[in-house]
């Protein structure tokens, strides 16, 4: 089970394209100056139009929608079941797959607003430090 970080600064990333700075973490992007694809982690080529050595880093947005889920109930020793993966349309670009928490599988919808956020992965390195990962919980001020 994932827990709430409010400071991961200073830890390490389950994933190279987590940012984790002084102002919080964020999710590493490209995006290709040719076509304007944009992707999750850094890249020299574009996917899209196959463009070399023409994509540029940014910051990713952390809002999205559901573009489409499944409630897991079968898992690996260890890990609690149900929960739900899906993949997010991110609003600025690119489509990732991870974990929804935070809401009962019964209650998620294609096209829910979500946003990302960061958390203990519960792993840790040969030292203890934690891992940090990021995963999506249902955008509350949107659906308001």
């Amino acid at each position: 089970m994932m827990k709430s970080l409010d400071a991961p600064a200073g830890r390490i990333t389950a994933q190279d394209y987590i940012v984790l700075g002084d102002g919080g973490a964020y999710l590493a992007g490209s995006r290709c100056t040719a076509c304007n694809a944009v992707f999750l982690g850094e890249r020299r080529v574009c996917a899209a139009c196959g463009a070399r050595e023409r994509m540029a880093t940014l910051r990713l947005g952390d809002r999205g929608r559901v573009y489409s889920f499944t409630t897991v109930c079968r898992s690996f020793p260890g890990v609690p079941v149900p929960f739900v993966m899906a993949v997010v349309d991110l609003d600025d670009g690119p489509a990732l797959r991870g974990t929804l928490c935070d809401v009962d599988p019964q209650q998620v919808r294609f096209d829910m607003p979500v946003r990302v956020v960061f958390r203990d992965s519960g792993q840790r390195d040969a030292s203890g430090a934690a891992y940090i990962a990021f995963a999506f919980v249902p955008d509350l001020e949107e659906q308001s």
